[in-house]
């Protein structure tokens, strides 16, 4: 697996080329890069991401910017650097493989093409902070102290970027505690009320959240809106066992559990049947006049998923509770490619995004994300008047992910974690859908999951 990220000989040659002679304190992080030995740092700042999410946040929040172009592929700083950013799809790996292709030039890039921040997903993050990969740089290298500098940060955030020996080599804006997000219209006609507690009464268990799921459906709703993507992210995230132990893919015994769930929440008609995430029937199923009542989402799904697609009617209709199971769901974050030339400038981005509490709190402010700061999320889960949205109608969530966000654990991620799950859904939604036995759907899982990966050999299902 590691040498799909970057080539162990290429990663050789650009350590011999531009670490010769470093150790690996902040002192020596001034010339690992590839700048000049006059010291001064690139013109041109290149960023890697999947979607527009980290370049709005950069846009509006970092205190640098002076100008963004039309089309919103370049950013000019005050200083005159122009940021480049190249946006590649995330679903099929495209993204990983993009982005891979690249870092293996990178020791022969020019200096206005090299890559010199990118974005990675919870689910492969550990692919690019593994230390023998070394495709980014340790945060001390730059000279950030995650014990001083990132003090204030969720753990979980520092423990997924940590690599074995023990350095941080990402970090994020963000953390991703998730809830259940619900319509109030709906609460109130089905169930006849909407009050967040006596909804969480309502889905505070699976065999609840069934139960009121038939109660939604004699109503004339629809309890999810996919045959099962919806609830994924909760059963995967409360697994027992890691995705890949070794050469072999372990399909844990919670996922058997959404299985069978969701193949009869579809049969009984509890949910509308979309065939996955991110389409436009699914998006339009976030709509002001949809009969869908409820999604799972961390902060960002509300304000980056829910709120484009409810627009102004469907604003204060909405309101979240803890739902059955606490679950974390996704989170970005910011790493430094080997081989920068901008290493002073990506160090300042890294601060002022994710390490600054004023500047953290003006991005919940505006965008109702829950960032990375532990005493900031504590104070608005406190004050009503702080925490308070006008598009859930006045309720303030963070006194429900505040402590959902302290209980995340990190401990069971791989590298493997988006192309399993990606597989795991497609194979069993044909499943869902009567397109294929359920036998068959294992098989293609077996099949896809083991042509994805070369390095797998074999998939294991609970007895």
């Amino acid at each position: 697996m590691k040498k799909k990220i970057v080539s162990m000989a290429l990663i050789a040659a650009m350590t011999a080329t531009m670490f010769a002679g470093c150790g690996s304190n902040s002192s020596s992080s001034s010339s690992s890069s590839s700048k000049s030995s006059s010291g001064k740092e690139g013109k041109v700042l290149n960023i890697w991401s999947w979607n527009d999410e980290f370049e709005t946040r950069f846009n509006d929040f970092y205190p640098e910017v002076e100008s963004v172009s039309k089309d919103k592929t370049e950013t000019k700083l005050k200083d005159g650097t122009v940021v480049k950013w190249t946006i590649n799809p995330n679903q099929d790996g495209v993204y990983q493989q993009k982005l891979d292709e690249a870092l293996q030039n990178q020791a022969t890039a020019s200096a206005d093409d090299k890559i010199d921040i990118f974005l990675a997903e919870t689910d492969y993050l550990v692919k690019y902070t593994d230390a023998d990969a070394n495709a980014s740089m340790p945060l001390k290298d730059l000279g950030i102290d995650p014990d001083k500098d990132l003090a204030d940060q969720y753990q979980y955030t520092k423990d997924a970027a940590t690599d074995k020996n023990g350095d941080l080599r990402a970090t994020s804006w963000q953390a991703c505690p998730g809830l259940f997000v619900y319509r109030r219209g709906i609460a109130k006609d089905a169930f006849g009320t909407d009050d967040p507690e006596k909804i969480q009464e309502k889905v505070k268990d699976w065999d609840t959240f069934e139960q009121s799921a038939k109660e939604l459906k004699d109503k004339g709703y629809y309890m999810l809106s996919s045959m099962g993507a919806d609830t994924y992210r909760v059963f995967g995230n409360n697994a027992s066992e890691p995705w890949v132990q070794g050469d072999t893919v372990t399909v844990d015994p919670n996922l058997m559990k959404w299985v069978e769930q969701s193949k009869k929440f579809t049969d009984e008609g509890y949910n509308h049947k979309v065939s996955g995430q991110w389409t436009d029937d699914w998006n339009k199923d976030q709509g002001a006049d949809s009969k869908v009542f409820g999604w799972f989402f961390p902060a960002w799904g509300i304000n980056f998923t829910i709120q484009p697609n409810a627009g102004d009617k469907g604003a204060g209709d909405w309101a979240v509770c803890n739902g059955p199971q606490s679950y974390n769901w996704g989170g970005s974050f910011i790493l430094a490619a080997q081989g920068t030339d901008n290493p002073k400038l990506v160090k300042d981005i890294m601060l002022k995004l994710t390490a600054d509490k004023d500047t953290l709190l003006k991005i919940t402010d505006k965008t109702l994300d829950y960032t990375n700061t532990v005493s900031g999320m504590e104070e608005y889960a406190a004050d009503d008047k702080k925490g308070d949205s006008d598009f859930l109608g006045g309720e303030n969530p963070y006194k429900y992910f505040a402590p959902a966000a302290e209980s995340i654990k990190m401990d069971k991620i791989t590298p493997y974690d988006q192309g399993c799950g990606e597989c795991f859904q497609n194979a069993f939604g044909d499943y869902f859908n009567g397109k294929v036995s359920f036998d068959k759907a294992k098989k293609n899982f077996e099949t896809a999951i083991l042509e994805r990966y070369s390095d797998l050999k074999k998939v294991e299902w609970p007895k």
